[in-house]
């Protein structure tokens, strides 16, 4: 394992790290377990699983105990809790195996537009929130989280049904410790759930949020929430001081496939041939391959109004004395869960402009060929 800073989210003295230290020193036989343990509490006592270790590791000095408690011990409450408990500390241990490879990114980014600065990664299964900055040498992994997703697991359908959804988004807005309830912490930064592709889908509900957990304690158990992804609260403050609201995306997937950025080449050059062609027949008003290249429930949302597609070949004229369109800081995520879908985010720039549109597009594949469902400005 590396030093613990990846994986604690900050440095060696962030609570997580600390935590892993006093299991390391368990499983060695280090007298330290103990002393490590009464630090932690002390410094971060809402943190219930290190007063669990705590608990453990005095009831075994003691004598009192032949081993750690297990999820049989006490009345039904208390056994939940500590269930509970049991699970947060598998998930976190698991983190240790399953971190990315140095250099391998999620299998759903194919191009990232230089203008975005983090790409955040939500392994829903092993409640672990992973966030990439963008540097010279690509996509590196800076910071990793626990986290704690919907009661009823993921894969959200319908309104109430506590889960969290499953797919590429975007985060909107933030929202500060004045904005928002206790039971959020010090903050959130919402999500565009529903997105086009989850609309089309038929999946329904709001209010899908990245945030914080009440003062009170320092997480909650890894099915906990209503259908969001809730963090402690450092670890939030972290995101909402870094991460840049309307660009930053937000993949979240069942289980991640890390793959290295050069095997995803191909899938790039395709979408990338295919955005020249509808750009190209954008720039000079070529009706008939705009249609063919879009579904026949295709929307565009031009910041005023929804167009559907009998609006679309209107739309197709010539563009400004048929100038050029282009289309810079380009981004491209591939979702594939049933459907498979594409998500471009770009800025659409008319020749001789120096500012455009931003805007995001969805693809889905229809019998083997990429059909355009929805254009629309997103600021």
């Amino acid at each position: 394992m590396n030093d613990g800073a990846v994986l604690a989210g900050s440095l060696r003295s962030s609570p997580e790290a600390r935590l892993i230290a006093v299991y390391r020193a368990i499983a060695a036989g280090d007298r330290q377990a103990l002393p490590l343990a009464a630090a932690l509490v002390r410094d971060v006592p809402g943190f219930q699983l290190g007063q669990l270790v705590y608990g453990d590791l005095l009831m075994a000095q003691s004598g009192s105990m032949s081993s750690f408690s297990t999820v049989t011990d006490g009345p039904p409450p208390v056994r939940e809790q500590l269930q509970k408990l049991r699970a947060e500390a598998t998930r976190r241990l698991g983190s240790l195996r399953e971190m990315p490879l140095p250099g391998t990114v999620p299998e759903q980014l194919l191009e990232l537009a230089r203008n975005i600065r983090h790409v955040v990664v939500v392994d829903a299964s092993h409640s672990r929130v992973y966030v990439f900055e963008q540097q010279s040498g690509g996509l590196q992994l800076i910071r990793s989280f626990y986290a704690s997703i919907g009661r009823a697991g993921f894969d959200k359908e319908v309104e109430g049904d506590l889960r969290t959804p499953l797919g590429v988004y975007h985060i909107t807005s933030r929202l500060d410790d004045q904005q928002v309830e206790e039971l959020y912490g010090i903050g959130a930064l919402p999500l565009n759930y529903p997105n086009e592709h989850d609309r089309r889908m038929g999946r329904t509900g709001s209010g899908i949020w990245l945030h914080g957990v009440p003062r009170v304690s320092y997480v909650r158990s890894p099915y906990a929430t209503e259908g969001c992804v809730a963090l402690a609260n450092d670890d939030m403050a972290y995101l909402m001081r870094e991460l840049e609201p309307r660009r930053t995306p937000v993949i979240i997937a069942d289980e991640v496939n890390w793959v290295r950025p050069d095997t995803l080449s191909a899938q790039r050059a395709e979408f990338r041939e295919l955005l020249s062609r509808w750009t190209e027949a954008r720039s000079l008003g070529d009706r008939a391959t705009m249609l063919a290249l879009s579904a026949r429930d295709f929307q565009a949302d031009d910041g005023v109004q929804d167009r559907p597609l009998k609006t679309l070949v209107r739309a197709a004229a010539p563009t400004r004395q048929n100038r050029r369109i282009d289309l810079k800081e380009v981004s491209i995520f591939r979702w594939k869960r049933g459907a498979e879908v594409t998500v471009v985010n770009f800025a659409e720039i008319v020749e001789g402009e120096t500012r455009g549109l931003v805007k995001r597009q969805y693809w889905r594949k229809e019998q083997g060929r990429w059909k355009l469902f929805y254009d629309g400005v997103t600021g």
